[in-house]
């Protein structure tokens, strides 16, 4: 083995402890892990305690119970490089950056609406989460229940997505929205004063 090469043993050592400890960070049982990921009561002890060796197919319901990527929980070696490299999708003519890696929990994307989009009546929808958008630029047009709102540069809406609700952009420009969304019931604590007027 070579000096710059990773001792797997002393990785995988490793492992164990920083399961234990990531699921006493977030106060859950293994019972709780164990009926979050699948995962036996006596498979997640015995991996926390390592006299199991942890593989692939453990370690990815992990990842996402605790919520971290899956280099993190096996501790792999920095790259150097701290920038993330984002590809832009493009899904029904918005521009959708994804900006954290991170599985389950909360996931932010900038997002880009084309001017005067969409060119079709809107169509309102429901879904699992909790939705948090902020206008960067342009205006951004939402539809929420029976309310109709047109959102600025500066404002913020939240809200359950349980709700039928439905996006567009009524500007001549691109309008740019910061979004974040979560799991049914968790919140992002933050309040938006509302617009004094359309």
């Amino acid at each position: 083995m070579t000096d710059d090469q990773p001792d797997f043993g002393e990785v995988l050592q490793t492992i164990g402890p920083r399961l234990r400890g990531l699921r006493r960070q977030r106060n859950a049982t293994l019972t709780q892990l164990s009926a979050t990921t699948g995962i036996s009561v006596s498979t997640l002890s015995r991996l926390e305690s390592g006299q199991r060796k942890p593989t692939l197919e453990l370690l990815l319901p992990l990842a996402r119970a605790h919520q971290v990527p899956l280099d993190e929980l096996v501790d792999a070696p920095p790259t150097g490089d701290p920038r993330l490299h984002p590809r832009p999708v493009v899904r029904n003519g918005i521009t959708i950056m994804p900006l954290t890696r991170r599985p389950g929990g909360l996931r932010a994307y900038k997002q880009i609406f084309p001017p005067h989009w969409p060119d079709q009546e809107p169509d309102l929808r429901v879904h699992d989460g909790y939705e948090w958008a902020y206008v960067l630029s342009g205006r951004l047009r939402l539809i929420l229940g029976e309310h109709d709102f047109i959102l600025r540069p500066g404002e913020v809406v939240e809200f359950d997505t349980h709700v039928p609700h439905w996006f567009g952009n009524p500007g001549p420009e691109p309008c740019e929205v910061l979004a974040l969304f979560g799991p049914q019931g968790e919140r992002f604590h933050v309040r938006a004063r509302p617009a004094s007027g359309s």
